[in-house]
């Protein structure tokens, strides 16, 4: 007999002006003191995000802090000085081309360690109804497994890049818990690649009309194969609800926010972003959020984090 399923709402109360407010007064402390006060700024900035975001009407809570991701600052400032530092040597020497190989080669190493330091740093620092969660990915395997993923997609000329995708989401969800629960993720590399071909020949046949039914496709193959695994029968499932036509009125929306407020509409941009999310991913099943046991340790080491942001990497 299948168990009746309970519908958990996702909602984003956080109001643009409000985050607006906080970035305008976190641009000018990161002025005066020079980029000293970035980490204590995207703290702030995580913690409202996160303190607006409700999951079965219960707020997330971002627990790090600009001390914490300080610290993380100056060790990727200490990375990169480095990195900086052997060019000019090499330079120096009348060894430019040399230089450039090791540098970019060192850059593009920190990516893998940036992904799984962001994730272990900032899920150790999140709880939901004071349950932490976690990231048990392995540096090592993680890095392997990269480097692997990446090989196979420069020698197939960029065609595994839709499997080296999936396969990145798929490690680091299936590694990230929630006290006792865990998550999987059920897509494949084959459908995902069909997915973009037909996106992509579509859109250039329409002059950019299926766009809107491509991404609609995107988002729902990414939010549809996630689910939630506990014990025994509790679990439950992800679905997107989004229609191409609610990705037109985001998409142009916030378009049109940026041109015409001159990048001045971006916090109301995240903003819509969030509410668009939590709005349009409905998760359904059973799950005694009673139960759930606190099982994740307290990691504050947010090196990752601070070089992923200077790499630009979003996380997932």
């Amino acid at each position: 007999m299948e168990l009746l399923k309970n519908r958990y709402p996702l909602n984003y109360n956080g109001k643009g002006s409000e985050y607006f407010g906080i970035i305008i007064i976190n641009w000018l402390l990161t002025i005066i003191t020079l980029g000293l006060y970035y980490p204590w700024a995207k703290a702030r900035q995580l913690q409202y995000l996160y303190s607006s975001s409700f999951f079965n009407d219960d707020s997330f809570t971002f627990h790090g802090t600009g001390k914490e991701m300080f610290k993380g600052f100056i060790k990727a400032l200490i990375i990169f000085g480095a990195m900086y530092a052997i060019l000019l040597i090499f330079i120096a020497i009348e060894m430019p081309t040399i230089g450039l190989i090791i540098f970019y080669v060192l850059l593009f190493a920190l990516f893998p360690l940036a992904i799984h330091g962001s994730f272990r740093y900032r899920m150790s620092r999140t709880t939901w109804r004071g349950v932490r969660f976690g990231y048990r990915g392995n540096r090592n395997e993680f890095i392997k497994s990269f480097f692997k993923w990446i090989f196979f997609t420069i020698i197939s000329i960029g065609f595994y890049g839709a499997w080296m995708t999936i396969n990145i989401r798929k490690y680091i969800i299936e590694h990230i818990r929630m006290g006792n629960l865990r998550f999987k993720y059920i897509g494949n590399g084959a459908d995902f690649f069909i997915l973009n071909l037909i996106g992509y020949f579509l859109t250039m046949i329409t002059l950019g009309i299926y766009l809107f039914w491509w991404q609609k496709d995107l988002f729902a193959y990414f939010v549809d194969n996630i689910k939630i695994v506990g014990d025994e029968h509790d679990g439950a499932t992800f679905k997107s609800d989004a229609t191409a036509g609610d990705f037109f009125k985001l998409l142009v929306g916030n378009f049109l926010l940026i041109i015409f407020t001159l990048g001045i509409g971006y916090a109301w941009v995240v903003t819509r972003n969030l509410e668009f999310a939590a709005r349009h991913i409905v998760i359904e099943g059973n799950i005694d959020f009673d139960t759930i046991q606190q099982t994740e340790e307290d990691y504050r080491d947010a090196t990752g984090e601070d070089v992923g942001d200077i790499l630009d990497i979003d996380l997932i």
